[in-house]
C-alpha cells in the first residue's frame, strides 16, 4: 500500500529533525569533509523532495509560503546533478526554507491528532 498524506507528512518531519541534527553546530567544511554525513543529509533533502511531490495541489495553494517547487527542484537536482551540489546552498536551504515547512507538517500531524 502506498504512503498516505499522513505518512508522507511525517517523512518530511522526520527528515527535517534529521538535516537540523546533521547540521548542528557544523560548518561547510567539517559537513563537506564527512562524507556519510553529506550522503545523510543530501537523501533527507531527496525524502523531503519526494514526499513533497505527493501533497494535493489544493494543500499547497493553502501553504503558499513554502517554495513546493523549489523542493521539487531541488530533488531532481540531487538526483540528477549530484556532482554539482553545494553543500552550503543545502545549509542555506535548511536554513531558511525547513522553517515554514516544519511549522506546516507540525501543524497538519497537530490537526490529524485533534480528529
Amino acid at each position: 500500500m502506498p504512503p498516505t498524506l499522513a505518512d508522507r507528512v511525517a517523512h518530511i518531519l522526520e527528515s527535517i529533525e534529521v538535516i537540523r541534527q546533521l547540521l548542528s553546530g557544523r560548518t561547510k567544511e567539517s559537513l563537506g569533509g564527512d562524507l556519510f554525513a553529506r550522503l545523510a543529509l543530501e537523501r533527507s533533502f531527496e525524502i523531503i523532495s519526494e514526499a513533497s511531490r505527493r501533497i494535493p495541489e489544493a494543500i499547497k495553494a493553502e501553504n503558499s509560503d513554502i517554495d513546493w517547487a523549489g523542493m521539487a527542484a531541488l530533488g531532481n537536482r540531487l538526483r540528477h546533478a549530484y556532482h554539482r551540489i553545494d553543500i552550503e546552498i543545502l545549509m542555506k536551504i535548511a536554513e531558511h526554507d525547513l522553517p515554514p515547512l516544519q511549522k506546516f507538517t507540525e501543524g497538519v500531524i497537530r490537526g490529524a491528532r485533534n480528529r
